[in-house]
């Protein structure tokens, strides 16, 4: 329990210390991760005149046991809108080593949502993210995904305006 608190201690540090990062957050996924259990966030209202980048921060540990990882990511925007997206994330190299940052056997992952995107709408938009494993040749989604520690988005100025 005292290593989970250092690494997301150490996360939130090193993410707050992008200066570009102007609102973030995450929530810890306990044992395993159901396929039922949506991470939902509200997003506060920011500059609707600025451009953003939206990523998703995954964090997973050696228990994680695929090469990719299936999500399905929602948007719903302050007036009723949807935008729903299914996404597929490079998590190993072909030799099993993992692409996301950090030391031991916890990895940081920080995957592209969406880019250049404009929050015009006034109010509170809301991310919902859930997980979409399945097995190969398996038509039935795989019920608790091992090896998620944590879920979380991080949001940036986009360098180009």
């Amino acid at each position: 329990m005292l290593n989970r608190f250092i690494y997301i201690l150490l996360a939130t540090f090193l993410i707050s210390c992008n200066s570009n990062t102007v609102v973030s957050s995450s929530k810890s996924v306990e044992n395993n991760w159901n396929k039922n259990d949506i991470v939902e966030f509200e997003i506060p209202q920011l500059d609707s005149l600025q451009l953003y980048n939206v990523f998703i921060d995954i964090r997973n540990s050696n228990e994680y046991k695929y090469s990719n990882l299936y999500l399905i990511a929602s948007i719903e925007f302050p007036h009723g809108k949807f935008i729903v997206d299914t996404l597929e994330y490079k998590m190993a190299q072909p030799d099993g080593s993992w692409l996301g940052a950090g030391i031991g056997s916890v990895k940081e992952n920080k995957l592209w949502y969406k880019e250049k995107v404009r929050f015009s709408e006034e109010g509170i938009y809301t991310l919902r993210i859930e997980h979409a494993a399945r097995n190969n040749g398996a038509v039935e989604g795989v019920s608790n995904l091992e090896g998620i520690t944590d879920v979380g988005y991080s949001i940036e100025i986009s360098s180009e305006q």
